[in-house]
């Protein structure tokens, strides 16, 4: 007799059914106090882009600092953070572009008459 589900899709279906409802039991916070002030645009999240790696080494010694301002105005933040977090990679890249550039380069060959030695 044929099994309708096997152990595995169970497993996989019961693993994600409680990756979708684990969520639903976390605690809201209220925000409401945070978004009063000013609001960040594009210049405030590329400079919070450019830090964030300083950010997090402060939040894990200290509760009050964060990576990213809960009050901003959307996209326009959301971009400049992007954009200001990714400098951190593209200034990494010019040495990895010379580490490519001086690479040994092996031509591929073929081993069909190698000898097998003893």
């Amino acid at each position: 007799m044929k099994t309708f589900i096997s152990q595995r899709n169970l497993m996989l279906i019961i693993i994600l059914s409680i990756v979708i409802l684990l969520p639903g039991c976390a605690n809201n916070e209220a925000v409401k106090q945070c978004l009063t002030g000013h609001t960040y645009g594009f210049f405030g999240g590329l400079w919070h882009g450019f830090i964030a790696p300083f950010d997090f080494i402060g939040m894990l010694f200290n509760d009050k600092i964060t990576m990213y301002a809960q009050n901003n105005n959307g996209g326009l933040y959301a971009l400049g953070f992007l954009l200001g977090s990714g400098g951190w990679g593209f200034l990494g890249s010019k040495g990895a572009n010379k580490m490519r550039t001086n690479r040994v380069h092996i031509q591929n060959q073929r081993f069909d008459n190698a000898e097998i030695v003893e």
